[in-house]
């Protein structure tokens, strides 16, 4: 089913503003400017393409710095979808567009010059293939491997909030599964945890409860792993009876996970000595009796937010007891990619999803809400970029039905 129409996000809409490229210094211009760019000439140097890719690889990055956004080709069997994502925005520079459309339309334009959708030696080949794998070898990863063991025999209140915690820092090198985010006290909050509604989260999900759980992933690699930990412990210990793990349909935002990351990834557990190759195992057999199944949906790599998903998937996660959607694209997408006031209450924001949501995301990017007074005001005396390092994160959880917004900001998309 097609995606829920609306007009897309431009900064002359009332409310906050929508992200663009504009601003000089800023986190989306850094991307814009400086990272798309420098992940063109990754890519060239992980692939001996031929010429034409590599005239296509000089054509983008040269529109991308000095020219204006062209459409796709009108052979392109999406060029009619991409026409109607946002007419307004060919023509003019990429800074000018709303970051979540240009990123977005970005990595579809990159799988067009080297050859994914086309008939040929380069048709399917994941351009950030080798990346991807480069996150699954090495002594780091089989120590966080190794380091479930010291779980296994662990209360399932401790392992429970151990593997959230891994799941939430996925991407962190430091942490892995031991639990700890390595600031706090006992009995003290993190300091780095800017939000925590884990109580929430884990009241949703009883033991016992026939419970559907929707898991959006973001990244593979080191991120996906302990992701699949946490389902094999939703589905060990009675809090869910399925976990559906939704992933892109193809290659996206480089490390973004897809179907043959999950098997990847699945194939390293089931490798690994110990409790991983047993947790592994499990998934293996979860997955072959349904109850841990992967899907995926055209509008996961859709420039939008989540308020305007398509019926289709909008009835799949109503039916979900609990959707959690990690990482900090889906943040962006579910809140809206605007300049909220940090305040600004979470609940108001996702009013409109089918059912209840929870977001576990390290911060990546300058979008933002739900944080209490008192903390925004620390965060802001530290004088750090807390909102883009990468050095805090945030568990936010929506519990009630889903219903209208409840007043003030107007729709995200």
């Amino acid at each position: 089913m097609g995606e829920t129409r609306g007009a897309t996000d431009t900064a002359s809409d009332a409310g906050p503003p929508v992200i663009t490229g504009r601003e000089p210094g800023s986190f989306a211009r850094g991307v814009l400017a400086e990272r798309h760019p420098a992940l063109i000439e990754q890519v060239r140097e992980a692939f001996p393409y031929g010429p034409r890719q590599q005239r296509a690889l000089d054509a983008l990055l040269h529109e991308i710095v000095h020219g204006v956004v062209e459409p796709l080709d009108p052979a392109s069997p999406d060029a009619g979808l991409w026409s109607a994502r946002g007419p307004e925005h060919f023509g003019r520079p990429w800074f000018d567009a709303p970051f979540l459309w240009s990123e977005s339309y970005f990595y579809r334009r990159l799988l067009g010059a080297v050859g994914y959708f086309e008939e040929g030696a380069w048709q399917g080949v994941d351009p950030f293939g080798p990346f991807k794998r480069a996150e699954l070898v090495g002594a780091t990863v089989d120590e966080e491997l190794r380091s479930l063991d010291d779980l296994a025999g662990a209360p399932a209140h401790e392992r429970a909030t151990a593997l959230l915690l891994a799941s939430l820092w996925g991407n962190r090198a430091d942490l892995g599964f031991r639990g700890t985010a390595g600031e706090a006290a006992p009995g003290e909050a993190d300091p780095r945890l800017v939000a925590d509604d884990s109580a929430v989260l884990w009241s949703l999900l009883p033991p016992g409860a026939p419970a559907t759980v929707a898991l959006i992933a973001d990244n593979t690699g080191r991120e996906l792993i302990p992701d699949l930990v946490l389902a094999d412990h939703l589905l060990e210990h009675g809090h869910a009876r399925q976990v559906v793990l939704h992933v892109k349909p193809g290659p996206y935002y480089v490390s973004d996970a897809m179907t043959a990351d999950v098997v990847d990834c699945l194939r390293r557990l089931c490798d690994a000595p110990g409790e991983a190759g047993r947790i592994g195992a499990r998934i293996w057999g979860a997955m072959g009796a349904g109850s841990f199944e992967v899907r995926t949906h055209a509008f996961f790599c859709a420039p939008f937010p989540y308020e305007r998903m398509p019926a289709d998937l909008r009835a799949e996660l109503s039916a979900a007891t609990l959707t959690i959607l990690k990482g900090d694209l889906n943040y962006r997408r579910l809140v809206g990619d605007r300049l909220w006031p940090a305040t600004t209450p979470f609940a108001e924001l996702t009013a409109y999803f089918p059912g209840p949501v929870a977001a576990l995301r390290t911060l990546k990017s300058d979008v933002v809400a739900g944080l209490g007074e008192t903390t925004l005001e620390r965060l802001e005396r530290s004088g750090r970029a807390w909102r883009t390092s990468g050095t805090h994160a945030l568990i936010q959880v929506c519990a009630r039905p889903a219903g209208p917004r409840l007043s003030g900001p107007p729709r995200a998309g």
